[in-house]
């Protein structure tokens, strides 16, 4: 499914950056029996209901022609939000020194779930700022999203 993502991500790239947005991630993902692929833009001051169907109407012509999709799926379009996911190197990149969330696939000393200051990373380990510095290797990690102190 990586494959796709990363197609559509490509196709689609211009496009949104043409709109005025920012092409912040895309996502394909079987749920229960249905396909979903999910584009999230951004924007400095926001995304709304209205950037989200420009959006969609002018992507759904394109995705349409290129085909990458064989199965019958639904098309999101919307906002990564305020606690974003971070799955690329360019979104770690963006938001070292915040405070993220990772959920582990294994505990660590019997912990899924660790909050810190996103330190520094590579290609191998995130490195997160508690009362000290902790690497967590990236294979163990499910998800990485910022914190949103509400």
């Amino acid at each position: 499914m990586a494959n796709i993502e990363e197609k559509v991500y490509t196709l689609l790239g211009k496009t949104i950056i043409n709109l005025g947005y920012e092409l912040y991630d895309v996502e394909y993902a079987k749920e229960g029996k249905d396909f979903f692929l999910r584009i999230f833009i951004d924007k400095p001051d926001g995304i709304d209901l209205n950037d989200c169907e420009k959006v969609n109407n002018a992507i759904m012509d394109i995705l349409d022609e290129a085909d990458y999709i064989k199965e019958q799926y639904f098309l999101e379009v919307s906002s990564p939000g305020v606690e974003k996911i971070l799955r690329k190197d360019k979104h770690l990149k963006e938001n070292i020194g915040k405070e993220v969330e990772i959920k582990l696939f294994k505990p660590i000393n019997s912990v899924k779930n660790i909050n810190g200051i996103l330190y520094k990373f590579d290609n191998n380990n995130i490195y997160l700022k508690t009362q000290e510095i902790i690497c967590i290797e990236r294979k163990n990690i499910s998800q990485i999203k910022l914190v949103y102190n509400w």
